[in-house]
C-alpha cells in the first residue's frame, strides 16, 4: 500500500485532482468530509466542542453551526488551536481506520487541505501539491465560489504560503493549465504512484 498526502491552497483545484485520481483507481480518504462526520450530532467530537465553546455553537436542530464556530475561531488563534486539538485527533484516527481497511496493493490518497500548516508531511509516503498562482486562486474563489475578493484574500492569507507548500512536495501538479493538460499530468503521476506502490516490499509475515 502506498499512502499519499494530497494538498493545495484554497482555489488551487485540489478537488479536481482528487476526482481524477479516483477515476484512475485511487482510494480516497477526504479529511474535510471526515472532519464533518466526527462532529455530527451524538458524537463525542461535538460534545467536546460544546464543552469548549458553549451551546451557542449549535444550530437549532442540534447540529454544529459551522459558520458561527468559524467566526469565533477564525479571529482567534488560541480558540482555533483548541478546536484543532479536538478535531484533528479524531480525523487522524478515522483516516487510519479507513486506510487499514484498503487492499494491500492500493494507492490511498489522503485529501488534506491543511497538510502543510499542520506539519503532516511525514505521515505519508508521497506528498502531492496541487499548485496554482495566487491570481488563479483568487479568480476561482471569486468567480466560481462567489466569494468577495476581500474574503478570498483573507482565506488565502490564513493558509500556508505557496512556497511552504512547495517545500514539502514530492510531486507538484501544476493546475494553471487547461483541463486536458491537467488530466494528462494526473495520469502520468498515477502511473508513477502505481509503480512505486508495486515496488514497495511486501510486509513481512509474523
Amino acid at each position: 500500500m502506498l499512502s499519499v498526502g494530497l494538498t493545495g491552497g484554497i482555489g488551487a483545484g485540489k478537488s479536481e485532482v482528487s476526482r481524477l485520481l479516483v477515476e484512475c483507481g485511487a482510494v480516497l480518504i477526504d479529511a474535510d468530509r471526515i472532519a464533518r462526520e466526527v462532529v455530527e450530532p451524538g458524537t463525542p467530537g461535538l460534545a467536546a466542542i460544546v464543552d469548549a465553546f458553549g451551546e451557542e455553537v449549535l444550530a437549532e436542530n442540534g447540529s454544529l453551526d459551522r459558520t458561527g464556530l468559524g467566526a469565533i475561531v477564525f479571529a482567534d488563534p488560541d480558540k482555533l488551536a483548541v478546536l484543532n486539538s479536538i478535531v484533528h485527533p479524531l480525523v487522524g484516527a478515522r483516516s487510519r481506520e479507513l486506510e487499514s481497511s484498503a487492499a494491500e496493493d492500493s494507492v490511498v490518497v489522503h485529501d488534506v487541505p491543511l497538510l502543510a500548516e499542520n506539519g503532516l508531511a511525514p505521515l505519508y509516503d508521497v506528498v502531492i501539491v496541487v499548485d496554482a498562482s495566487p491570481e488563479t486562486q483568487l479568480d476561482r474563489l471569486v468567480r466560481l465560489r462567489g466569494m468577495t475578493e476581500e474574503d478570498a484574500r483573507a482565506r488565502m492569507a490564513a493558509q500556508a504560503t505557496r512556497e511552504k507548500r512547495l517545500e514539502i512536495a514530492d510531486v507538484v501538479i501544476d493546475n494553471d493549465v487547461p483541463l486536458a493538460d491537467l488530466e494528462r499530468r494526473v495520469r502520468e503521476v498515477w502511473a508513477d504512484l502505481v509503480r512505486t506502490a508495486h515496488a514497495s516490499p511486501a510486509p513481512t509475515q509474523e
